[in-house]
């Protein structure tokens, strides 16, 4: 079912203003003014728009307002980082790092809006974390489904921080795996998200879809998408290895998720409402696309 058009403007305008709201904190007068560091002041900008996204989840109910933001705002920390970076970096690396990141977030950000149903929609996990948490269900609706995810892909845009200031290094060798990895990451993101939607759109009741990349790998999006911070990880080590304790950990935070919340949370799920797919999961591989096993 595709949104109202009352719903895209509501998401146009939260949108708006949480970006807004961002670049004030980051040229304004406000922690600019007072010589916040970089890149702490991004993170600031970063936690200001989230807080503007909650105000809008909360007055409309749905804290899916939240669903795009994880692929809006890398983009523009990119472009910003980019902007504001050293001069002596090594331009090919930075070409071919927002040329990437771009690329990432218009793919995911156009997957979602295609297939988003509106603001009738929401998330069915959100409901779930806010009942768990009772009383502290708007602390958990605040720190969890909002604040957390907004750190966390900060963490995992740090080495684009890297790359825009430390990248002195000449294009290489890492480097050339890294563009590798990550375009690699988006072509499997969209493949596996093209057979998902085709298969949903004449899926029978309690059928899961089992073909394409989904025989090999029970979560290829997944997995295309903690490549992709992969990616901008080995990005962030070619420009700037001395570095590795910062650069690192986003990407090793985002397969822990998906290994350690997301798959399980969703697999548990469909053990729930599929019958089936205790057998699926015996035969494919959780994350990794490996051949079925017999």
């Amino acid at each position: 079912m595709a949104a109202r058009p009352a719903d895209n403007l509501a998401i146009v305008i939260a949108y708006g203003l949480c970006v807004a709201a961002g670049a004030a904190v980051l040229y304004g007068a406000g922690l600019h003014g007072v010589g916040l560091p970089a890149p702490w002041d991004a993170l600031a900008a970063d936690v200001v728009a989230t807080l503007v996204i909650f105000g809008f989840s909360r007055a409309y109910g749905n804290s899916s307002f939240y669903d795009a933001y994880w692929s809006v705002i890398p983009p523009l920390l990119a472009v910003h980082w980019y902007a504001t970076g050293g001069d002596a970096i090594d331009g090919l690396r930075a070409l071919a790092v927002i040329v990437l990141v771009v690329l990432w977030g218009i793919r995911l950000t156009a997957n979602w809006a295609i297939h988003w149903g509106g603001l009738g929609h929401e998330d069915w996990r959100y409901p779930l974390v806010r009942q768990r948490a009772g009383k502290a269900a708007i602390l958990a609706d605040l720190f969890g489904i909002h604040l957390f995810p907004t750190v966390q892909v900060f963490l995992g845009c740090l080495p684009v921080y890297a790359v825009m200031n430390f990248g002195r290094a000449p294009f290489g060798l890492l480097d050339a795996v890294a563009v590798a990895v990550t375009l690699g990451a988006i072509a499997i993101e969209t493949v596996a998200d093209r057979q998902l939607h085709a298969f949903v759109a004449r899926k029978q009741p309690g059928s899961f879809i089992q073909s394409g990349l989904w025989a090999w790998s029970r979560h290829p999006n997944y997995f295309g998408e903690m490549s992709f911070w992969w990616g901008l990880m080995l990005f962030g080590l070619a420009a700037a290895p001395q570095f590795w304790w910062w650069i690192a950990p986003g990407a090793l935070a985002m397969t822990a998720m998906f290994l350690f919340a997301s798959i399980p949370f969703m697999d548990q799920r469909s053990l729930e409402r599929r019958p089936g797919f205790a057998d699926y999961m015996r035969r494919t591989s959780a994350l990794v696309p490996l051949p079925p096993k017999r």
